[in-house]
């Protein structure tokens, strides 16, 4: 099943999602250890990114900054499709709200800062309302 590619389509459908718990980004010198369970690792040539749940990280007495919320756009976006993740960076950049995207092989995946997770995804909503008012307005379905 191939992704959806049309921008005006990924907009009104991404349908955002607020998962559930607060996640962190930590830094391993080496591979994850057996029984880590992120929901994302990113190999690079300083260490491995994992992210996970903060109560993970607590128990696993990691480091981190960074504590996030973690939002999961609903609609299967094509990894090809050009010009999401700047409508939805762009979007939460004007209402001063970092993020940080994930490409799945289905979703995109926002991780924003954790008190900012309600705003973002108010903000997200809107974009997508916007989206599907300009279809409407402009005789589209």
């Amino acid at each position: 099943m191939s992704g959806e590619r049309d921008l005006a389509t990924l907009l009104r459908g991404m349908r955002p999602q607020l998962n559930p718990g607060r996640y962190v980004y930590c830094t391993l010198p080496a591979k994850v250890p057996a029984g880590m369970r992120p929901v994302v690792t990113v190999a690079e040539p300083e260490g491995v990114t994992v992210v996970v749940t903060q109560d993970e990280a607590d128990a696993l007495g990691l480091r981190y900054e960074y504590v996030a919320a973690w939002i999961t756009l609903q609609i299967h976006s094509a990894l090809e499709a050009v010009g999401l993740t700047a409508a939805v960076a762009g979007r939460l950049a004007e209402q001063g709200i970092s993020c940080n995207v994930v490409a799945g092989f289905h979703h995109d995946h926002l991780f924003v800062a954790a008190d900012d997770a309600d705003r973002a995804v108010q903000a997200l909503e809107q974009l997508s309302a916007d989206s599907a008012d300009s279809a409407d307005s402009s005789g589209s379905a």
